[in-house]
């Protein structure tokens, strides 16, 4: 994974998030994870953030170890304070905490930042190795047919808050023989009071799959995929479906 989400984007991370709606993805996660694994109690997530999602688990009853790549995201999330939520700075390839859980859960593309086959491979082998027999993996990643359909765009995002205006410019570049989407990011951060503007640069490097391709790496590292369906919906996949959630089961 290359570098990203360090200081400078990370401390505008919840406000330039502040209109998604986590809720419902939570409520979405939650009903597949009672829907497939009726007993779940503890949830492994991979690249937890700032732990918005983690947050709205919790309040379910569920307990939460997040791991997050971000040392200054980890942070973040630690100022918050959640109750049953234990935040790790981890690389979520390559990580041993001694604990098997229910359910796995890699939200908002995380998966997509995983570029090369030996990082995927190793990602879904550790998080095989950390699951209870039959557990679960849930994650969302970009899909290829979609993308390739409908092409990427230069988007125009403003945010603000009672101290900033954000103004974020993200530029797509396709790299089609290897299934990746450079987003270029520029970022501007305008202090209301003082009138001065900040300007930071971020390459987040974007990978996207097909159907055969989840399902080769799940048969290699031990899962069955049991469900494809778009993120929230529950569409059937298809052009118009950029972002699939996969379902994936320990096999035992």
């Amino acid at each position: 994974m290359t570098e990203n989400f360090n200081n400078n984007y990370s401390r505008y991370y919840d406000l330039l998030y502040k209109d998604k709606d986590y809720k419902a993805e939570a409520d979405y996660v939650i009903q597949l994870i009672r829907t497939l694994y009726t007993n779940a109690k503890d949830i492994l997530e991979l690249g937890s953030g700032t732990g918005n999602h983690a947050h709205l688990l919790c309040k379910e009853d569920f307990k939460v170890t997040g791991l997050e790549r971000s040392a200054d995201m980890v942070s973040l999330a630690k100022e918050k304070a959640i109750d049953g939520f234990t935040q790790l700075v981890a690389d979520i390839t390559n990580f041993e905490l001694h604990q098997k859980f229910d359910v796995a859960i890699s939200l908002f593309h995380v998966l997509s930042y995983l570029n090369t086959n030996d990082s995927l491979i190793a990602c879904f082998n550790t998080v095989n190795k950390h699951l209870k027999p039959k557990g679960i993996f849930i994650f969302d990643v970009w899909y290829s047919p979609a993308v390739y359909f409908q092409k990427p765009e230069t988007r125009v995002k403003k945010m603000e808050d009672d101290v900033f205006n954000i103004t974020r410019l993200a530029q797509p570049e396709m790299h089609d023989h290897k299934n990746v989407v450079d987003v270029n990011y520029e970022i501007s951060i305008q202090n209301k009071a003082t009138q001065v503007t900040e300007i930071y640069k971020e390459k987040h490097p974007m990978r996207h799959f097909s159907i055969p391709e989840i399902e080769l790496l799940a048969t290699h590292t031990n899962f069955n995929l049991i469900k494809a369906e778009e993120f929230l919906s529950a569409k059937q996949p298809g052009n118009d479906t950029w972002g699939i959630c996969f379902v994936l089961q320990k096999k035992a």
